[in-house]
């Protein structure tokens, strides 16, 4: 059974003969009139009777309320991905990383609504597995996440990287390391730090480097804000590491302190320099083909052109 049998078989009855119908449909009257007897042939019944005007056999009428839903099922979805492909898509779903949704995508996100009135954006923060499952699963069209080495590009995958950033310190005005003007790992590793939740690319970045100098990390404390993190670091005990713009308000708080990480090139540690994070935008190539979409991902690599330099 082929949909141009149903469209023909739906066109004999709305003009009510083969030749009509033949017409209707931009064909000759024997290809309908061949469509017709291979869908009866699949049937194993006939569906018209074949003297006078066309008129439904029992067959014929069982069969014409499926006929007319399939056909309308079809138009339906045909329609759909005609408006996909002209850019008119419903909604826009993104996940990215907190401190991106907090100070470098509001201008984009203002500018993709002015431009797209008729698309709702919807961002979610999320960490990075998170972002990149739900992305994986088809729940959002687009993720901005930590890079990692085990994010590999395949054929379905795009990745654009979009910056790096430092690692700095985040600790209370009168915490001990405040007194630094850059603080040296080999003090920075005997303090608890408060951390990202488990799934956060942050949490495993700072989790690597501690295993790199063969030094324990003292997660006290998982929180998953950036809120959280300046309100436990306030109270005085604890340290954070956090990137670069994830510190813009702890900056202007005279109660916090934001460190850069001594370069140790003298010493046996890390240099400092070598700890940043990468900050990539994935999505998937047949994703990439829709106008919004596309058209996203554009604003999101211009306006973060200033940061990658």
């Amino acid at each position: 059974m082929r949909l141009e049998q149903l469209q023909a078989f739906l066109a004999i009855l709305e003009t009510g003969s083969f030749q009509e119908a033949a017409r209707k449909c931009g064909v000759t009257q024997s290809t309908v009139s061949r469509q017709i007897q291979g869908l009866e042939t699949d049937l194993g019944l006939e569906l018209f009777h074949r003297k006078g005007q066309a008129k439904l056999t029992l067959a014929g009428e069982r069969l014409l309320p499926r006929a007319r839903k399939i056909c309308q099922e079809w138009q339906t979805a045909t329609q759909e991905i005609t408006d996909l492909r002209a850019g008119k898509q419903p909604e826009l779903c993104v996940a990215a990383i907190h401190s991106l949704c907090a100070y470098y995508l509001p201008p984009v996100l203002q500018k993709f609504c002015r431009d797209y009135p008729d698309v709702q954006l919807r961002v979610t923060s999320l960490g990075s597995d998170r972002a990149l499952k739900v992305l994986k699963d088809g729940l959002v069209d687009l993720a901005i996440i930590m890079n990692h080495h085990l994010l590999t590009a395949s054929k379905e995958m795009v990745i654009e990287v979009l910056y790096d950033e430092p690692i700095e310190v985040l600790t209370a005005a009168d915490h001990p390391l405040a007194q630094h003007e850059h603080i040296p790992w080999s003090e920075l590793i005997h303090y608890p730090q408060v951390v990202f939740k488990d799934g956060y690319g942050m949490q495993r970045l700072v989790q690597d480097r501690f295993d790199s100098l063969e030094a324990k990390l003292q997660a006290a404390l998982e929180v998953n804000t950036l809120d959280a993190f300046r309100g436990v670091v306030r109270q005085g005990e604890l340290v954070a590491l956090l990137p670069q713009s994830a510190l813009v308000e702890a900056r202007h708080d005279p109660s916090l302190a934001v460190r850069p990480l001594a370069s140790n090139s003298h010493s046996s540690l890390p240099d400092s320099s070598s700890f940043t994070r990468q900050v990539v935008m994935i999505t998937t190539q047949d994703r990439l083909q829709i106008p919004p979409i596309h058209y996203f991902w554009q604003l999101v690599r211009e306006s973060l052109q200033g940061v990658r330099s």
